[in-house]
């Protein structure tokens, strides 16, 4: 391995960082480990506290459901826990209980916290099992027992004990608590003797309703616990606190046995990171040596095949435009010569399109020039004050190309939306049969004049109905009625026909009777004011840009249209997916 390698280079490197990572975690884990944890624990314990105390603010003062509070409160924690008076003596309150039914009468087996083990109570107790208890009634009435074993109800008697066998109607007991809860429940009054010569300098942090956090050692197993004490909001029973003891225990264990593990594991860990860095770094720089010798054989110009390397990485890609690159320089003048004719291809469309440019200006000069000249004569005659009878007839012409000026402007203006992307579709099912009947009331004074007909000829027996945009739809029919009706001679009959699919597609087809159009023009109809008539004579009426309307909505719906001669004239015609639903009134 040279010095100056990229192997040597990776390794050096990955280990380094590997070993620096786990240097990091080592020391990181041993010096905050331990602090992190037991703030997380008292924190979470603060929090629970405080739902505990509002929980206790609102329960009334029952002994009984204040004990399973309590009870509850340190099973879910795994603490223990006492009501302090305002001063800081302890309410007798015992979490843990038993409630038996005997001889009809309910009987309380409080379990002390001083004097019995866990081991004493019975263990998976449920309600409706049968137990005995040997102790002492603690009551004149005989319905609150100190007991001193708990045992099964077929179990022999203790001697000197009152006995009591009944069924377990309610109860709270230790579960989920570390090894020997109750000695732990014990020793609060340990913990709270040593605290109370302290209570004074915490006095003013408390009446502020401020939380007290303490640790505490135990003197006879050396076990540290941590303590919070928080004020529960006042009542008629003047100021009480809430003493909660939690072990710190586990998490110093935890962190013992760490460090422990990480002075076997360290050298294991040390020497694994070396060799899986060697083998990494000539793993992954075997490629790049290959590369490099590759790069050096074209930099001597030779250009035959290369060795490629067969991985899905950045490598193989490399290889892969390499061993391209070698075999392609060769090609290099024959596509720039086809770039260079591309390159005049390009130069040859910007052309046309700069000539389509000036045409349409020019079109529109045209188009706006004439009626504007017309205009203007009418206007200087009634200037000039024409005889009476004829102001009439000129404020008509007027008014006339007014009205086709507007036209040419508006779908000029609707045009203008449509190579512009700015119109969005709103498709819904709708009635071609009712669309094209309400197109043809709107031209019923131009079919009137020219003396023709329509005929619409359905498929099938419904109505064939699309989904499509109405509004859009509507206006393609209008255009191309209006073209068929211009251009059809007077007393014929325009055919309108619709065809259903079997890919689900409706056909529209409007036939007119009159000039058919030459091979040459059917693609340029559809083009801004472009008439098939030569000489654009304005008796025809149109404005040249309703077909390129006609186009833009078509392929805005995705649709076909197109232009056929027929015996008789020609038939324009699109084509729209059919829809399943209702109409869309």
């Amino acid at each position: 391995m040279r010095r100056h390698s990229v192997v040597f280079k990776l390794f050096i490197v990955t280990t380094v960082l590997i070993l620096i990572i786990f240097s990091l975690t080592m020391v990181a884990q041993g010096m905050f480990f331990e602090r992190f944890y037991r703030a997380a624990k008292i924190n979470a314990l603060e929090k629970n506290i405080g739902k505990l105390a509002e929980q206790l603010d609102q329960t009334p003062s029952h002994e009984q459901q204040l004990s399973r509070l309590l009870g509850a409160f340190m099973n879910k924690n795994d603490t223990s826990i006492s009501i302090l008076n305002d001063r800081y003596e302890r309410i007798n309150i015992n979490p843990y209980f038993v409630e038996l039914e005997a001889g009809g009468s309910t009987i309380v087996v409080r379990i002390p916290m001083d004097g019995m083990s866990i081991d004493k109570i019975p263990q998976g107790v449920q309600i409706g099992d049968t137990l005995a208890v040997d102790g002492i009634f603690m009551d004149e009435d005989d319905k609150i027992m100190h007991p001193v074993v708990i045992k099964p109800a077929d179990a022999s008697p203790e001697k000197g004990l009152v006995r009591v066998e009944g069924t377990v109607t309610d109860f709270m007991l230790p579960e989920h608590r570390s090894y020997n809860p109750l000695y732990q429940d014990a020793l609060i009054q340990d913990a709270l003797r040593d605290w109370i010569p302290q209570a004074a300098q915490h006095q003013p942090a408390l009446q502020k309703g401020t939380t007290v956090k303490l640790e505490w050692s135990d003197k006879w197993s050396g076990i540290r616990y941590a303590i919070v004490i928080v004020p529960l909001p006042e009542s008629g029973y003047g100021n009480r606190y809430v003493f909660v003891m939690t072990s710190l225990q586990p998490v110093g264990e935890a962190v013992g046995i760490l460090k422990q593990y990480y002075v076997y594991l360290a050298p294991i860990i040390v020497l694994l990171v070396i060799l899986l860095s060697l083998l990494y770094s000539r793993i992954v720089s075997r490629p790049l040596v290959v590369l490099s010798k590759m790069a050096a054989r074209l930099a001597k110009l030779d250009f035959t095949v290369q060795p490629e390397i067969h991985s899905k990485d950045e490598f193989g890609e490399l290889s892969e435009n390499l061993v391209s690159l070698s075999r392609k320089l060769d090609t290099a003048l024959k596509e720039l010569t086809d770039a260079n004719d591309t390159l005049q291809e390009d130069i040859q469309q910007k052309q046309q399109s700069e000539q389509l440019r000036k045409e349409l200006i020019a079109n529109i000069s045209h188009e706006l020039k004439t009626p504007l000249g017309i205009i203007k004569g009418f206007a200087e005659g009634l200037q000039d004050g024409v005889a009476q009878d004829k102001q009439e007839r000129y404020l008509a012409h007027i008014v006339n190309e007014t009205d086709r000026m507007n036209v040419l402007i508006m779908d000029m203006l609707e045009l203008s939306k449509f190579e512009a992307k700015a119109v969005e579709l709103q498709p819904s099912a709708i009635s071609l049969t009712r669309l094209i009947q309400k197109a043809m009331h709107s031209f019923a004074k131009q079919m009137e004049d020219k003396q023709l007909q329509y005929k619409l000829n359905e498929s099938g027996e419904n109505e064939p109905l699309v989904m499509a945009d109405p509004r859009r739809i509507e206006q393609v029919i209008m255009n191309l009625l209006s073209n068929a009706i211009r251009h059809a001679v007077d007393s014929s009959v325009i055919t309108i026909s619709m065809q259903r699919a079997a890919d689900g597609e409706v056909t529209t087809v409007i036939e007119n009777v009159g000039p058919s159009i030459a091979a040459e023009d059917r693609n340029r109809i559809w083009d801004h004011f472009y008439r098939a008539e030569r000489s654009r004579d304005r008796k025809s009426g149109g404005t040249g840009l309703g077909l390129a309307i006609v186009k833009h909505i078509m392929e805005l719906h995705g649709s076909g249209y197109g232009v056929v001669n027929t015996k008789c004239g020609a038939a324009f015609y699109f084509t729209l997916y059919e829809s399943r639903g209702e109409t869309d009134e």
